[in-house]
């Protein structure tokens, strides 16, 4: 098969692969229909050395189901799949307690096996992780359902977190795709004003339509007094950390009221940050995010998906077949592309 391997920084190959097999009795097999660049795979993309590479690639796919383990149920082929980016058991107690990140018999998909930017993946776990999407569905609504898999699920989880309620007032850092569907899902939970932090206007104007009230431009500190112009000096009760870079923590500290909420699902790209009396101890704010546990939100944002309620699937602004996916990464890097679908 074919399958995308990042050898260093800026060198991304589609190459020959030895087809995936079954290894364990709870693996499936699943032919890629749709798969994406991420945001984060940016980040090995920007600074991945020689020495590291090379690594398989992608971590967001829907597909069909081709074999099943002997101990995978469910599941048969032909199934029309969509998979978390984390898989996991979903029967232990932390993937009950909707922790799947956790799950001692999980992972991550392209770390230790093969990535979905790919023409077929192998998935471990596949009963727990594997969701069933109707077989007739409108090829249309294939993007959408691909954010399924990590964008629309990880902005969900940042406003999750954070608690919003009907009447909340928040600010999303960062105008990629999950801070667009982060601002979707703020809205979907009833948040009142909404302001998104973010510079690239064919971007903000996608998170107008999803929701946001304001959009602020500026950065650092200029961007911060922004917020608190718009918010009578306090800031948002929730900041929504969609970035993962300091400058973007530092700002979320800044733009929080006492007493409220960052929630941050950036992967962080730093060790280190205040969290003592001055920034976060002191006004008494709550600092919470982490990895996406998407397959505990599937369910919930599924059906309105399907009936075209929400269309999380317009973050996706340019197409490519797999055999193109060097010139998806270029496309995001240069900032040239929002999110790139990927076809066989």
């Amino acid at each position: 098969m074919r399958a995308t391997y990042l050898y260093e920084a800026g060198d991304v190959r589609v190459q020959d692969a030895p087809d995936p097999v079954i290894e364990e009795p709870t693996d499936a097999i699943v032919r890629v229909l749709r798969s994406c660049v991420c945001g984060s795979d940016l980040h090995p993309y920007h600074s991945l050395t020689a020495a590291d590479g090379p690594v398989p690639m992608g971590h967001e796919f829907l597909g069909t189901v081709e074999e099943t383990g002997s101990e995978v149920s469910g599941l048969q082929r032909g199934d029309l799949v969509v998979a978390p980016f984390a898989y996991a058991c979903n029967t232990c107690e932390f993937c009950r307690s909707g922790l799947h990140t956790s799950c001692p018999k999980g992972g991550f998909f392209a770390a230790g096996i093969g990535g979905a930017q790919a023409e077929a993946v192998r998935v471990p776990q596949a009963r727990g992780t594997l969701v069933k999407l109707p077989n007739d569905v409108d090829e249309k609504l294939l993007p959408s359902l691909l954010t399924l898999a990590d964008v629309y699920g990880t902005g969900y989880h940042a406003a999750h977190q954070a608690r919003i309620t009907p009447g909340d007032s928040v600010t999303v850092i960062g105008d990629g795709a999950v801070g667009l569907l982060a601002v979707l899902s703020a809205k979907q939970l009833g948040a009142e004003r909404i302001i998104l932090m973010g510079r690239h206007k064919t971007r903000t104007d996608l998170g107008r339509a999803f929701g946001a009230t304001d959009v602020i431009a500026e950065r650092g500190n200029e961007g911060v007094a922004k917020v608190r112009d718009l918010t009578g000096g306090h800031g948002t009760r929730a900041v929504l950390e969609a970035v993962g870079h300091m400058p973007a923590y530092e700002m979320a500290v800044g733009a929080v009221r006492p007493g409220g909420v960052i929630s941050r699902v950036g992967v962080p790209q730093y060790e280190d940050a205040p969290i003592g009396f001055g920034s976060l101890f002191g006004p008494n704010i709550t600092l919470t995010g982490g990895p996406a546990p998407v397959r505990a939100y599937i369910d919930r944002l599924l059906p309105a998906v399907l009936d075209g309620t929400v269309d999380p699937g317009r973050v996706f602004d340019r197409t490519l077949a797999l055999e193109q996916t060097p010139d998806g990464y270029r496309a995001m890097g240069q900032r040239e592309a929002l999110k790139v679908l990927l076809t066989p």
